[in-house]
């Protein structure tokens, strides 16, 4: 008896010991069993642009609604040019009106003959998602939908993004547009962006113009006499108006923008902001309109649980062995080096040991010797110092041309050029130097 009660304890306390062991194990090894439910997905920190996961991030697929994102950057754009305001007025040509009387478009239902603001437009394509809003925007901005879609791809390709095609402004099929598919445009197609890219664009948005967030956010509003509501079901609704969307509300979400269409199925770029962390989500393909809120918010776990914000490496950071560098000509032999700026990064725990720092000297401010010729000034860039990083996978940066994270290297005093007597005796010294090693490495020959 006492031998069997002596097994069972053994054998519950290798129980207890394996369950410790997987409830206690790093998140680091967790992390690769995220699964993502949608055919494409990418998670991205708002502020330094660093990538925490990805899945097929690089896939054209079309991003229905999203589209709408670039449409919002550009009126942005227009107002803060000076081109229309907040408050600037216009009319609804037969095109927009047409595709608000269609209900399979989830129209407004837009006047004609009746002044809309730009605010009012923005509002209705923004929060509610709506068409014919967008290319009443579009016409208004560029003339015509057709000419609004060639800004689009052109501030596509400013921003770097690396998958994309805008064929409308809306994100609807052109096949859908009849006989209003934008000139230039192939009436077969769609609108297509790469998870990567939709969060790049939105990273563009909430970065260069923050005030869209004070739209998107808005879960429902007027527009014409009429309530219109936002579908962005992660926003805190009113429980008795819409007490079925509480179950995904999400802390700190804030935007962005919802997408869908038969061929799309059901996608989102969600933002949201929790302290000083902010994190952009992108879900492209989830297979219903539940499902695109319910995988954002396992990245948004993902991030606000297991990533944290540290500085790695302080402004005026130097690496020991390498804290000064030679000067020639000057009045000192040598000047300080170091960063010029902090580098902060997204950090799951442990791995802040894995960043180093690498120098690069700009080649073209040094002599044969390698030395930095005088005058140096104070703050002056002689190179960078690249942030190198030896952890698990890492997914890089999402802006373009993010290969490498570098910092600037700058002087940390101020090196004068030597007087032109000190300099001509040292030209004299090396003269002779010279020219005595050239007379010893002769007479050394002749024996």
């Amino acid at each position: 008896m006492n031998n069997n009660r002596k097994k069972q304890m053994s054998l519950f306390l290798a129980v207890l010991v394996m369950m410790a062991a997987v409830l206690t194990q790093p998140f680091s090894a967790q992390a690769a069993t995220l699964d993502i439910e949608a055919e494409s997905a990418i998670l991205v920190d708002a502020e330094t642009g660093k990538i925490l996961y990805a899945k097929k991030p690089d896939m054209a697929l079309p991003p229905a609604s999203m589209t709408k994102m670039m449409t919002e950057y550009l009126v942005h754009e227009a107002i803060e040019e000076g081109q229309i305001s907040w408050d600037t007025t216009t009319q609804i040509s037969d095109y927009p009106y047409s595709i608000s009387a269609n209900p399979a478009f989830s129209g407004v239902g837009l006047t004609q003959s009746q002044d809309y603001t730009v605010r009012e437009l923005y509002e209705a394509m923004a929060i509610n998602s709506d068409n014919a809003t967008t290319i009443a925007l579009a016409e208004l901005i560029a003339g015509s939908e057709g000419e609004f879609v060639k800004m689009m791809n052109k501030k596509a390709e400013e921003m770097g993004l690396p998958d994309y095609k805008f064929v409308n402004s809306t994100g609807l099929a052109n096949s859908s547009l009849g006989e209003n598919v934008p000139e230039g445009t192939d009436p077969n197609a769609n609108n297509l962006l790469s998870a990567r890219s939709a969060a790049l664009l939105a990273y563009n948005l909430i970065n260069d113009y923050p005030e869209a967030l004070d739209v998107s956010k808005v879960p429902s509003t007027e527009f014409d006499g009429q309530t219109i509501r936002n579908y962005n079901w992660m926003l805190p609704h009113d429980a008795k108006e819409a007490s079925s969307l509480q179950q995904f509300h999400y802390e700190g979400i804030d935007g962005l923008k919802t997408g869908h269409t038969d061929l799309a199925k059901y996608c989102f770029t969600g933002t949201a902001k929790r302290d000083n962390n902010r994190f952009i989500s992108v879900i492209m393909k989830a297979e219903d309109e539940p499902a695109r809120f319910q995988q954002t918010a396992k990245l948004m776990d993902y991030g606000f649980q297991r990533f944290q914000k540290q500085e790695i490496f302080a402004e005026g950071y130097q690496l020991e062995d390498k804290s000064d560098i030679s000067v020639a000509k000057g009045k000192e032999d040598t000047v300080q080096i170091a960063t010029k700026e902090a580098f902060s990064a997204p950090i799951k725990e442990g791995q802040a040991e894995n960043y180093s720092i690498k120098y690069h000297l700009n080649k073209d401010k040094l002599n044969k010797d390698g030395e930095l010729i005088a005058p140096v000034k104070k703050g002056e860039k002689v190179g960078t110092a690249e942030i190198v990083y030896n952890g698990e996978e890492d997914y890089g940066y999402i802006y373009p041309d993010a290969g490498k994270q570098t910092i600037d290297l700058v002087a940390q005093s101020e090196v004068e050029k030597d007087n032109w007597f000190m300099l001509a005796i040292g030209s004299v010294g090396e003269f002779f130097g010279n020219l005595f090693s050239t007379v010893v490495d002769t007479v050394k020959g002749w024996f």
